[in-house]
């Protein structure tokens, strides 16, 4: 007796296509198509338009050797004649570009032309020695994995706009795809380009954003999860928030230490705050026997004494009760802080809390 299995449901790029934006974000759970439907894009683009594509990925290590090669490892033989109309059976990737071409047999190798180029293929990190070239075909750009899990480049919003700007020039006819896994929530993306609702987005919903006078459109698509064709989603069934963007596209988050002792408001010797990510966190050194640790929550009130208060915040206000490095001390309060920290006596409210202050020290720490 054979079980029928449901056909396994792949992403497509249908819906947020019609909302025909010149950035195109796409997020959700790994696996689920969202590279594959840009990959399919660009080859149908270039056969339906004569159009070349690039596709960005951030470091120079992700594209070199056979990780770039096997970008279009997924399209064999059979689906380039059918996008071809039979002119091509095979993909020859060389020095950071892709042609199509055709397999000769007798040679044993993919004979290619300049003809055949339909795609680029280059990273962030390399992007100043890219900015002499010109890609004046190129109308359809894929960066692939943009939420990154730890490490973002320097600035790195302005080196993909540079990168952008060395691709497009003075053109307007360009559509952008931004791809990304919801690993990490901290992404300098969301807020360089004011995606204020993209945290708080349900899935299987497409966010509009409109700038410049209506001429700029974004559109943020939080891909449905694809739980009820999983038939393995119980090998990843362990109850830990790090695996929910594997099983259903949820956004992950890690496991953070939380208040081990409890306490009252006279166990509370010194409170200050941190401001991060246009949120405002209360840090309280707890005193408790013996025990010395901090403690932080979300601040939901405002902040009474702002002349007063230590605040650490990235942004340089001039104010002397002001910080922007939580590990460079100017006082014995401030070394104390920093001591509890690098001693990894820091708690947290909750996980999303542990998340956020953690990207802040992180920050602060010199690594983005």
């Amino acid at each position: 007796m054979f079980s029928i299995l449901p056909k396994k449901k792949f992403y497509s790029l249908d819906k947020i296509l019609e909302k025909n934006c010149t950035y195109n974000i796409i997020i959700g759970e790994r696996s689920n198509g969202k590279t594959y439907a840009c990959l399919e894009y660009v080859i149908k683009n270039f056969f339906r338009t004569g159009k070349q594509s690039a596709i960005l990925r951030r470091w120079q290590s992700d594209i070199t050797g056979f990780r770039g090669s096997q970008m279009f490892a997924n399209f064999g033989s059979e689906l380039i004649k059918k996008y071809s109309g039979g002119k091509y059976d095979a993909i020859k990737y060389y020095s950071g570009k892709f042609y199509f071409g055709r397999y000769d047999p007798d040679m044993d190798k993919i004979i290619y032309s300049d003809g055949g180029l339909f795609c680029f293929l280059m990273s962030l990190s390399d992007n100043e020695h890219n900015k002499s070239l010109s890609y004046p075909n190129v109308n359809t750009i894929v960066f692939d994995e943009f939420i990154a899990k730890n490490l973002y480049l320097t600035d790195e919003f302005v080196v993909f706009m540079n990168t952008l700007s060395t691709i497009i020039r003075d053109r307007t006819d360009v559509k952008i795809f931004m791809l990304g896994n919801t690993i990490n929530k901290n992404c300098p993306y969301f807020d360089e380009m004011g995606l204020k609702n993209i945290l708080s987005q349900q899935q299987g919903t497409i966010d509009l954003y409109s700038y410049s006078d209506g001429k700029l459109k974004v559109a943020v698509e939080y891909t449905a999860p694809n739980t009820t064709n999983k038939t393995n989603n119980y090998i990843f069934g362990f109850e830990n928030p790090r695996l929910e963007t594997i099983k259903n596209g949820a956004w992950e988050l890690a496991l953070y230490p939380h208040c081990p002792i409890k306490f009252d408001r006279k166990n509370i010797l010194y409170t200050f705050l941190i401001k991060w990510k246009k949120a405002v966190y209360q840090c309280e050194i707890v005193g408790v026997d013996d025990n010395y640790f901090i403690f932080c929550h979300i601040k939901t009130t405002p902040i009474k004494d702002d002349k007063i208060t230590l605040v650490y915040d990235i942004e340089p206000t001039g104010k002397i009760n002001y910080s922007t490095n939580i590990f460079v001390a100017r006082n014995a309060v401030e070394q104390t802080i920093k001591n509890l920290i690098i001693s990894e006596k820091i708690f947290f409210q909750n996980n999303i809390v542990g998340d956020y202050i953690t990207s802040f020290l992180k920050y602060c720490r010199g690594i983005r």
